[in-house]
């Protein structure tokens, strides 16, 4: 992870100051030779290569509802069906929330998978977002897809202004030990997610040229003596000169800037993403080269979906900010000829319990919940699976998030059956359930 900062020292977990890493207001610079940035500076006007596909995964923090969404029960008995109507979509038998009208009119270009079922502990009153990065629960400590990405893909990271994987804002709704900073697990600190925080700090400061970054090179090297043999497991050292290089180039090219630079974009577009802004930056930043965009939304109603009271007033106004945010980025990707290019993903770590509780909400579910999937090549216009009368159980096949994130490497053109070694040296797959879900590559 590389994060922009102020003046304000901050401390890595092992203690380390980011000094080390950057500072751009003095722009403190280690690891960086002065032929390395202008030679990215040169790539910025470089001939874009052709694009290679794109991931955005959209995580909604706390588990949403399948069967108040995506997979309502009409004719089950009043405590279980809930509040909501469904309404038919453009896709037969793909009927939606009566609250997702945007949805409806778009669903030959979404695909709903309603026969997912979680690893969620038995107990069920804890959240497992790991197994939505990785497909594993949190104690595995297996890298997030984008962190393999950053690994792997021989494209991630070559034009050294792009990261390969992005975090969108601090509220990841990624609690604990399963925190940024642990997303890349064993992969190192070099494959940490970048995550922004003072976006006006990727320019240089007020008369700060480049030709004085020369210098300033020069001089921090000549201080700069640490034994990169003595690095910890984590790689922080390597990643500290992965994070000055990257730094470095973003800064002297302006590409990762000018993507989260939504002042350029036209009234019309902006009026689209109103209140979903995050929406409108993940767009951007896949424009731009980023492999790997993911975020848990932020914005009036999109902010945590754990409802185990009062669901239905809540999701009033949260699945039609939901539904515009999803309509809008959905639309903008197939108008700008990207929708072959990036998958989307939206999904949450557990569905909710099909009976109504006393609160007037629902509780933690891992028997049953839903992902919604977009564009990526991917066959879509269709509701893959189903559950039972009651949305209590999938009928028949169901299908795990580690199938959802095999899929995601199909786009990403990597095999899931590879091994990466972890701390110990002991090769793990990226993922021990690799079938792809047949409905959407077949």
């Amino acid at each position: 992870m590389l994060t922009i900062l102020g003046s304000k020292q901050r401390k890595l977990c092992d203690g380390m100051s980011r000094r080390a890493f950057l500072n751009v207001g003095a722009l403190g610079i280690g690891g960086l030779t002065w032929a390395n940035l202008l030679r990215c500076q040169a790539r910025g006007g470089e001939k874009t290569p052709p694009r290679a596909k794109s991931v955005i995964m959209i995580y909604l923090y706390g588990g949403p509802s399948h069967l108040d969404m995506y997979d309502l029960k009409p004719d089950a008995p009043v405590e279980f069906r809930g509040e909501f109507k469904p309404i038919r979509t453009n896709v037969p038998g793909m009927d939606l929330c009566e609250f997702m009208p945007l949805q409806a009119k778009i669903a030959d270009k979404l695909a709903v998978i309603r026969n997912l079922r979680f690893q969620q502990p038995s107990r069920g009153d804890d959240h497992t977002p790991p197994e939505l990065f990785s497909g594993f629960p949190q104690e595995a400590f297996r890298p997030a897809l984008g962190s393999v990405v950053s690994r792997l893909r021989a494209d991630a990271g070559v034009r050294c202004d792009i990261p390969a994987y992005v975090v969108l804002s601090h509220r990841t709704g990624i609690p604990g030990a399963y925190s940024v900073q642990n997303l890349p697990a064993f992969l190192g600190s070099a494959h940490q997610p970048f995550t922004p925080v003072q976006q006006k700090n990727l320019s240089l400061a007020s008369g700060l040229t480049l030709e004085r970054l020369q210098e300033r090179d020069v001089l921090l090297r000549s201080f700069d003596q640490l034994n990169r043999e003595l690095d910890d497991r984590r790689g922080t050292l390597a990643g500290a000169d992965s994070f000055n290089r990257q730094a470095l180039a973003m800064i002297a090219t302006g590409r990762v800037r000018d993507a989260f630079d939504l002042s350029k974009e036209p009234t019309k577009v902006l009026q689209r993403y109103s209140g979903a802004t995050d929406f409108l930056l993940a767009r951007k930043l896949v424009e731009a080269g980023v492999p790997v965009v993911s975020m848990a939304p932020t914005g009036s109603g999109l902010e945590g979906w754990d409802d185990h009271g009062n669901i239905f007033k809540r999701l009033r106004v949260a699945l039609p900010a939901l539904d515009r945010a999803i309509e809008a980025l959905v639309t903008d990707l197939h108008e700008r000829g990207l929708d072959k290019d990036v998958a989307v993903v939206i999904w949450g770590e557990m569905g909710r319990t099909p009976k109504v509780n006393g609160n007037a909400g629902r509780d933690h579910w891992k028997e049953a919940g839903f992902a919604l999937l977009a564009g990526g090549g991917l066959t879509m216009g269709q509701a893959i699976g189903a559950t039972s009368a009651k949305g209590e159980h999938p009928a028949g096949k169901h299908y795990t998030p580690e199938n959802v994130l095999a899929t995601l490497y199909h786009v990403l053109g990597i095999d899931p059956a590879q091994t990466l070694n972890d701390f110990n040296g002991r090769p793990q797959y990226l993922l021990d359930n690799r079938e792809p879900i047949s409905e959407l590559v077949g």
